[in-house]
């Protein structure tokens, strides 16, 4: 069969149907199944390798502040009073100040990170996605490569370090958008929970193997921790810029969500049955008073024997929840417009999950900016070997993102899901505190079940929860807004992101346990604003049960 090009399509794919159709043209294959494979696996190895070249800049601060007693100095350097206790440094952040200094680079990207993070959003809708990601790792590569070179070029200046992290952030802010709405495109709600928890393990193997590259180099020559995550970011925007499909609609592939609904009356029951259970979803299916009221009348209907009414109320659910999948499916609809910043922020719970992604994130990103400085500081180990055994924590964070996802897709309550995990952490980090550094085994254990909740609820809320928002019914004929959406939780998520690393900082020096001290502060918040939501979600279950029984 031959396929008729447009501009949606990309150079690498239009060159593999050419191929096919000359040597195969024949060969029947479910053309859906391998595009959704590969936008999966495109961008799943994207987004890796953009948190992969976030990770460098945590692992080689300890190299460029350390104690300089531990080493001996190159024969050729003259030893003085001035520069005994910091020949060993990269200046500037030779000094007493240097835990500040390096804070403020943390803060420099992030916030500007979480600033772009609005704008990229807005791009994103309004861009093709295919092109934005790919100039943003390409850029992305670029100023990881630069500040790579300082070390080779003996560059020392603060606002050089500063200004490169300021961009890195503007560029790396294209990442989440893109890959969210093109993966949201492509995937519908059928266990969105789960597939979205797999999918958002890309976070934590990039912050692994960026652990793991920066490691290997980080004691012989620094500036290779950054050059060589640089390449592997730009190289893979190449090969999204070749093979990306960003929409079904441009190679003829059905949309995720094809609903069929089947009507059987019995008992005088109506009963709805769809290709696309609605599980994952069940927490925003209701988000207005008058949805949990006809619940409640339907319920009291049934059980005082007023059964017209139950079933008008039933029909009337019924009809709602069809109204939605009919916009569901629409949502990716070319002729739509994308939604405005306030009228996305008016969806249903976009504004309690932003917040509390602020202070789950601001936890989050604190262990990947500090972890290895405090385990070096905490142990007797090498910088290498605390980069390494700080990668635990991302393999926590993987099952954390999979289980939470399981969970949401189970119970259809993605709030409480996020509240159990972050109630649990807060003990957790405690006791990695003060246990933590009594065996290497202990350590081990305890950072990886930190990480699986500290990241758990942080993955669902960025993914599933963000794409659920993004196609929710209350956008009736304008759905097109998950990649908004996603900017503004991510971005709302990312300011804390910003403020966590910055705090730390400033607080370390006064001791480390008051970094752990403001990290579970910030999870009690964080779980405080989830309250309404969990409380939300409790009664519609509760409701939903009595109907059942």
């Amino acid at each position: 069969m031959t396929f008729q090009t447009n501009d949606g399509v990309p150079v690498g794919i239009s060159l593999i149907w050419k191929v096919s159709d000359s040597c195969c043209p024949r060969a029947f294959v479910n053309r859906t199944f391998w595009y959704r494979a590969s936008v999966f696996i495109l961008t799943y190895a994207g987004y890796t390798c953009y948190h992969l070249s976030r990770k460098p800049i945590s692992v080689v601060k300890n190299v460029l502040n350390q104690n300089c007693s531990d080493y001996n100095p190159p024969p050729d350097l003259i030893i003085n009073a001035t520069n005994k206790d910091n020949w060993c440094d990269w200046a500037p952040f030779g000094d007493k100040n240097a835990a500040t200094l390096l804070g403020a680079l943390d803060s420099a990207y992030l916030f500007s990170y979480a600033a772009s993070m609005f704008l990229s959003g807005f791009l994103a809708e309004r861009t093709n996605l295919r092109y934005f990601l790919a100039l943003g790792m390409i850029t992305s590569g670029l100023f990881t490569y630069l500040f790579g070179i300082a070390k080779s070029y003996g560059i020392h200046y603060m606002w050089y370090f500063t200004l490169i992290q300021i961009l890195s952030g503007v560029v790396q802010s294209t990442g989440w958008p893109g890959v969210v709405t093109v993966i949201g495109n492509w995937f519908g709600r059928r266990k969105r929970g789960i597939i979205f928890g797999l999918w958002n393990s890309h976070t934590s193997l990039g912050n692994i193997l960026g652990s793991l590259i920066a490691g290997e180099y980080v004691e012989g020559d620094w500036s290779l921790s950054f050059i060589v995550p640089g390449v592997l970011i730009a190289g893979m925007g190449f090969v999204i810029f070749l093979f990306l499909v960003v929409r079904p609609v441009d190679v003829d592939c059905p949309l995720p969500d094809q609903v069929s609904s089947e009507r059987s009356v019995s008992q005088g029951y109506e009963r709805v049955s769809t290709e696309e259970p609605q599980d994952g979803f069940m927490s925003y299916e209701a988000d207005n008073t008058e949805s949990v009221i006809d619940e409640g009348n339907a319920y009291q209907s049934w059980k005082y024997g007023n059964h017209h009414q139950h079933n008008h109320s039933t029909q009337e659910l019924t009809r709602r929840l069809q109204r939605e999948d009919s916009q569901v499916t629409s949502c990716h609809s070319p002729s739509e417009k994308p939604i405005g910043f306030i009228g996305a922020l008016q969806i249903p719970g976009v504004v309690e999950y932003s917040l509390s992604l602020f202070f789950a994130k601001l936890v989050s990103y604190t262990f990947l900016y500090w972890l290895p400085l405090y385990i070096k500081s905490s142990t007797t180990l090498s910088p290498a070997e605390s980069a390494q055994l700080s990668t635990l924590f991302d393999v926590g964070g993987i099952a954390g993102a999979i289980v939470a996802g399981g969970i949401s897709d189970y119970s259809g309550m993605s709030a409480t899901t996020c509240a159990g995990m972050l109630s649990l952490a807060i003990p957790m980090m405690f006791v990695y505190e003060d246990c933590g550094t009594g065996g290497y085994v202990t350590n081990v254990v305890l950072l990886i079940v930190v990480g699986f909740l500290v990241n758990g609820p942080y993955a669902l809320i960025t993914t599933a929860v963000s794409a659920d928002l993004g196609t929710h019914h209350s956008l009736e004929d304008n759905a097109k807004a998950l990649a908004t959406v996603s900017a503004i939780i991510d971005g709302t998520g990312s300011i804390g992101a910003a403020v966590g690393p910055l705090l730390a900082g400033v607080v370390s020096i006064v001791g480390w346990q008051y970094v752990f001290y403001m990290l579970m502060t910030a999870n009690v918040l964080a779980l405080l604003f989830l309250t309404r939501l969990v409380k939300r979600e409790i009664h519609i279950s509760r409701l939903r049960w009595l109907l059942l029984f």
